[in-house]
């Protein structure tokens, strides 16, 4: 399966899911115009890679802001990575934030809690909790 790639731009982030070693990041901004369309075609590679996972997927997250759109969005690319978890697949998300961004901070543990996945976070230039 090949890899899925955007750079990043002022309102989108970039994306990296290097599906031949099971690792994928998003970072950056979230805010597209039409997040729903943006995320289409990833969340369509991921569909695919959920039929034959890579021994570990790991997803690195490291948004400086996502808007609600793009919030539902990442509610998606968890659900398929959900039924890798509940298939016993090793999956590690982190999630990155700033000390002083409370926000992304409880973003990330909101996720955690709503998605019961085994998502960490990540302190920029810090330590994991």
């Amino acid at each position: 399966m090949e890899s899925y790639y955007l750079s990043a731009t002022h309102k989108t982030p970039r994306l990296s899911f290097d599906f031949a070693n099971g690792t994928f990041e998003i970072s950056g901004r979230s805010i597209p115009e039409n997040s729903i369309e943006f995320y289409k075609p990833l969340l369509k590679c991921l569909d695919e890679y959920i039929k034959d996972p890579k021994e570990q997927t790991h997803l690195k997250i490291i948004l400086e802001y996502f808007n609600t759109s793009s919030s539902k969005c990442l509610v998606e690319i968890f659900r398929r990575l959900e039924k890798l978890h509940k298939d016993g697949q090793n999956l590690k998300i982190d999630w990155y934030y700033e000390q002083e961004d409370e926000d992304i901070l409880e973003s990330g543990e909101d996720f955690r809690e709503i998605m019961k996945l085994p998502i960490e976070m990540v302190l920029i230039n810090g330590a994991k909790e």
